[in-house]
């Protein structure tokens, strides 16, 4: 695999968070993720650029939606006191902005959520793609798309399901573009637009002048978790009327908000050569395997063009059935077969009531 990239999909979407107990409780409560992967407590050391130089301590709880997406690794930092932006983030501010979510049905979701009692920022609206969403906020005030979208891998009496991409801030939308295909697959414009958009309206910052480029893989995803994973979109938003800034300016990984996205892969050396050839070369390496505890993998960090941060991770081994000591070790199987569905849905047997 050393000549050849597999992206399955996005893994995870990290959020750095104040109480990881209280964001678990209210992802699991309001969009499902009830099944913990692993939970571990550790020093963070090789994320020195981005943590002010110093190894620093955290938590962090991957979690997963079974009905199908992409997880959620709650992060919370550790001996320090967790920094919040300096001014509110408006739409176009540079850097990861919204975590979309899947839902079979926009309308059931939005009304599920309110009788919940979520704090919903919008009606029901619908994109220039054609998407019928909305948005709302969970408990710590990141914002969260819901999105119509088919995908399903299990849970069938889930309407809303896992992380189906992001809603990305750049400067330059055509360098920004060609990153995000090359790089990472995103190789295909579901829809470019340029105004002031309805369904953007109840943002922050969403009054103002915009082009946003919605971006789709042509690939079909292959590799051990892609079933779990499915499709995924990303949406990048450049503005136009005013000057944006970095949404983790002057602060740390680690901090408040959507801290990095992280895609599940294979072959992490050829990828590393592509990123290198595009002039995003990997700002943090573990070199090989790294152990969670609970999981173990090759991960490594790559920013782009406008300093968002992006995870690859290489899983070796992952856990199943932690108390009977059952794990699956992906390094001797075919990397683009995925594990059979028995399988996958083994690792969510374990789940967590809200």
């Amino acid at each position: 695999m050393d000549n050849k990239v597999i992206i399955s999909g996005i893994q995870q979407v990290g959020i750095g968070i104040p109480n990881l107990a209280e964001a678990f409780g209210w992802y699991n409560k309001y969009l499902g993720f009830d099944a913990r992967i692993f939970d571990d407590e550790g020093v963070a050391e090789l994320m020195l650029p981005y943590t002010g130089g110093k190894p620093q301590q955290r938590r962090a709880i991957l979690a997963m939606n079974m009905r199908g997406g992409g997880g959620l690794e709650i992060w919370q930092p550790k001996g320090r006191e967790q920094r919040k932006p300096e001014k509110q983030i408006l739409l176009g501010d540079l850097g990861l902005y919204v975590a979309k979510y899947k839902a079979g049905d926009a309308q059931k979701a939005y009304e599920e959520l309110k009788n919940k009692g979520a704090d919903l920022l919008s009606e029901v609206m619908t994109s220039p793609a054609g998407v019928k969403h909305f948005f709302l906020k969970d408990l710590n005030d990141n914002i969260l798309q819901i999105e119509e979208d088919a995908y399903r891998f299990h849970d069938p009496k889930k309407n809303i399901g896992g992380v189906n991409g992001l809603i990305i801030g750049v400067s330059d939308m055509e360098r920004s573009v060609k990153f995000y295909g090359d790089a990472l697959g995103y190789d295909t414009v579901v829809n470019d637009s340029e105004g002031v958009f309805d369904d953007f309206a109840a943002l922050p910052g969403g009054a103002h002048k915009v082009r946003r480029v919605l971006l789709s893989r042509s690939e079909t995803p292959k590799g051990a978790f892609a079933p779990i994973f499915g499709t995924s979109v990303i949406e990048l938003v450049q503005a136009f009327d005013y000057t944006p800034v970095k949404i983790f300016e002057n602060r740390w990984w680690g901090d408040a908000g959507y801290i990095h996205v992280c895609f599940d892969i294979q072959g992490m050396k050829a990828l590393q050569n592509r990123c290198e050839a595009l002039g995003h070369p990997f700002v943090c390496d573990s070199n090989d395997s790294f152990d969670m505890g609970e999981a173990a993998g090759h991960f490594t960090y790559v920013e782009d063009p406008d300093g968002a941060l992006i995870e690859f991770v290489e899983t070796h081994k992952v856990p199943v059935m932690k108390k009977l000591g059952w794990y699956i070790d992906l390094r001797k199987r075919n990397p683009e077969k995925p594990l059979p569905s028995w399988m996958l849905k083994a690792i969510g047997l374990k789940r967590e009531k809200a």
